[in-house]
């Protein structure tokens, strides 16, 4: 079985890699970029992508690059804290969460690709359309020299939020919409907040800071700290996910989020580069699969990354499709059956992220108590901040005791 992939994102390597360990030998991936540079900002996998990076044999390649936080906490803009949770191992996982650059992380699956593959990467091919056979699929590539045209028996349209084949099945959609918020992400060296291992929440639904960090402690006491500044209503305008922008702006909107544990516009303004993003998603699809081609990773269900889920869910993508090929007596068996199991619960999740998804506890702890509080406990019950937290977990498939206890995708070869 010949299987093309579209994309040398995360998703898309993930996907030739899980579908080797699978069993299936003819995979090509075809990426629209020149080359794969590693572009991008922190990102965190939690443990139900994390145990599937162990059972793939890679998850020391790539905890190599990051670190395991230890807690996850909560604050509102006075810095006053609303939840706090032990995350990964500490929180019962079987397996701990991963915050690593997202452009190293890249990188490592492009070379983990070439290593266990083989040469199957082709750059400089942007997808044109995908049309449908008996036998098999069509996909139609432009490149420098001309249009390529390669035939295949499964075709994984991992090509992103602006997917082209996704696109062409729904073109109506348009544009990915945006909520009004603009993010402005960049990575500081500073010196640890807190213990220096927690992932901190500042804010509300109209404002908000986050901080974790991306490495250890060097020499000279600092540490590479990655951060999302968050404002509605705000921004440039651009619809790009790589603008850089000048920091000073930010700092200002932050200039009073100083406070005694974490210096908020000091972080910001010591980035080297602040990078403007728009927070967009895209509505849940009520089909992923036509003829022999399906949608995986952010083509199929790009979400707000309120939760820190879009890499994870790639991930199980990537698992879930492989192990079903491998099982179904048929390619189209095999690609029903990966839609059947993600699609239901990536919408599930995307109506959560649209809702605050975990963060909920900011948005109401600023609704009942604007002002800030003496506790928060007389504001939101602990039982309320629990359900908050565990529903999330829940509907993303990583609560401990659900995860712990889940079959394995691995495929017996």
């Amino acid at each position: 079985m010949k299987i093309v992939i579209i994309g040398a994102g995360i998703g898309g390597l993930l996907s030739a890699l899980s579908l080797h360990a699978a069993g299936f030998e003819h995979i090509e991936v075809y990426e629209r970029s020149e080359e794969i540079r590693g572009l991008g900002v922190g990102i965190n996998l939690l443990p139900h992508a994390v145990r599937e990076l162990t059972e793939l044999g890679i998850v020391d390649d790539i905890a190599a690059l990051g670190v395991e936080p230890s807690t996850l906490a909560y604050y509102n803009r006075h810095g006053q804290p609303i939840w706090s949770e032990p995350r990964g191992t500490a929180a019962g996982y079987a397996w701990p969460q991963l915050s690593v650059h997202r452009g190293r992380l890249q990188i490592a699956l492009r070379d983990l690709v070439e290593q266990r593959v083989g040469d199957i990467i082709r750059t400089g091919h942007r997808v044109v359309s995908v049309e449908h056979g008996e036998e098999q699929d069509l996909a139609r590539f432009t490149t420098e020299a001309g249009e390529v045209t390669v035939s295949a028996d499964i075709v994984i349209a991992a090509d992103g939020i602006h997917s082209a084949v996704r696109a062409e099945r729904y073109p109506e959609e348009g544009a990915p919409p945006s909520n009004g918020l603009t993010l402005w992400r960049g990575v500081a060296y500073a010196e640890p907040f807190l213990d220096g291992s927690t992932m901190v929440m500042v804010g509300d639904g109209e404002q908000k800071f986050v901080a974790y960090p991306l490495g250890q402690v060097g020499d000279d006491g600092r540490m590479p700290i990655n951060f999302i500044a968050e404002q509605r209503g705000a921004g440039s305008g651009q619809v790009d996910w790589n603008h850089p922008i000048d920091p000073k702006p930010i700092v200002e909107l932050f200039r009073k989020w100083a406070f005694d544990w974490i210096d908020i516009p000091g972080l910001i303004a010591s980035a080297d580069e602040i990078l403007e993003y728009p927070m967009v998603d895209r509505d849940a699809l009520p089909q992923w699969t036509f003829g022999r081609t399906t949608l995986l990773g952010d083509a199929a269900h790009a979400m707000y990354p309120n939760g820190s889920n879009g890499g994870s869910q790639a991930t199980l993508d990537a698992r879930t499709l492989a192990f079903h090929l491998a099982h179904a007596p048929t390619p189209r068996d095999g690609l029903r059956a990966y839609e059947a199991d993600r699609r239901p619960a990536t919408a599930a999740l995307l109506e959560q992220t649209r809702q605050a998804g975990p963060e909920k506890v900011m948005v109401l702890a600023a609704e009942r108590a604007p002002e800030g509080f003496s506790h928060i406990h007389d504001v939101i019950p602990e039982t309320e901040l629990a359900e908050v937290a565990t529903a999330y977990k829940q509907a993303a498939g990583f609560h401990p005791e659900m995860l712990n206890a889940r079959a394995s995708l691995s495929v017996e070869r």
